[in-house]
């Protein structure tokens, strides 16, 4: 039996979590924003050397971007509870009138731009999530709370927010709309999962399923990408997903790694959950 079977609450060392997140956070800043950023800059330049355009992404436009992502992080964080995953999902399919999953991405978006968007909007999703456990939390309905699983969330919700900026970013480049919608294919599953969590740890499972699946999707699209800079891009992305992936198992009180189903350790990580 795991310990997620045996404890409904966190059993883990707020100190010990405290110094994770810290050192997810630093090193996101660091090194993975600047390379994410970087990819963002240089999969625009490859697209517009593509279409005959000569049109350098100037420094000034990478500060910008970086910059706008973490205003949108922050943005997020101020405004406070989300709505639920269904409604939001629903008023933001309708706007790029994906009304189901076969219909996404939308047949504009080709190649390179296709995994950007089906990427966009796991990210989306993944905000969302957060942001709902986070209100969850905050209106009591799921028990007591450590601070120091409210800073993970929010920081993990921060960082999936600039990953969604930077995927839109190269799409608004090549003139499509930016993704908002929520991934079709997963929403209902968080939505029933949601709606089921009532403790910590349930809302770690729910949040352990969507980094795995986004873990996973990064992982495999990198074969599937046509360019140097979009492989770059999502390189620099995907070891994000796998230290929250990390300090969730830590969460549950199990080992922090990749791992079956049945908590046994796998020297390298499926990609069988890909999107």
């Amino acid at each position: 039996m795991s310990r997620r079977t045996k404890n409904a609450q966190f059993v883990g060392s707020e100190r010990e979590l405290t110094s994770m997140t810290s050192e997810l956070d630093e090193l996101n800043n660091d090194v993975v924003v600047p390379s994410m950023w970087a990819g963002v800059s240089n999969m625009i330049d490859g697209m517009r050397g593509e279409r005959g355009i000569v049109r350098p992404t100037s420094r000034r436009t990478f500060l910008v971007g970086a910059g706008a992502a973490m205003a949108g992080g922050a943005a997020l964080m101020a405004v406070g509870a989300a709505p639920g995953l269904a409604g939001a999902a629903t008023r933001r399919e309708s706007r790029l009138h994906v009304t189901d999953a076969a219909a996404f991405p939308p047949a504009s978006y080709k190649g390179d731009l296709a995994v950007a968007a089906v990427a966009a909007s796991l990210e989306n999703l993944a905000v969302f999530a957060y942001k709902s456990g986070l209100a969850a939390a905050t209106a009591g309905k799921l028990g007591s709370v450590p601070p120091a699983i409210g800073t993970f969330a929010t920081t993990a919700l921060s960082q999936h927010t600039q990953h969604a900026a930077a995927w839109n970013a190269v799409l608004a480049s090549s003139g499509k709309a930016k993704i908002t919608v929520t991934n079709p294919t997963l929403t209902p599953t968080i939505q029933a999962a949601f709606a089921k969590v009532t403790d910590i740890t349930g809302l770690a499972q729910l949040a352990l399923t969507l980094e795995t699946v986004a873990a996973a999707t990064y992982q495999a699209e990198t074969s599937m990408l046509k360019s140097k800079a979009a492989i770059g891009l999502s390189a620099s992305i995907e070891p994000v997903e796998m230290q929250h992936i990390a300090i969730l198992y830590y969460v549950m009180g199990m080992y922090p790694g990749s791992q079956t189903s049945a908590g046994s350790p796998l020297a390298f990580s499926s990609t069988a959950s890909a999107a």
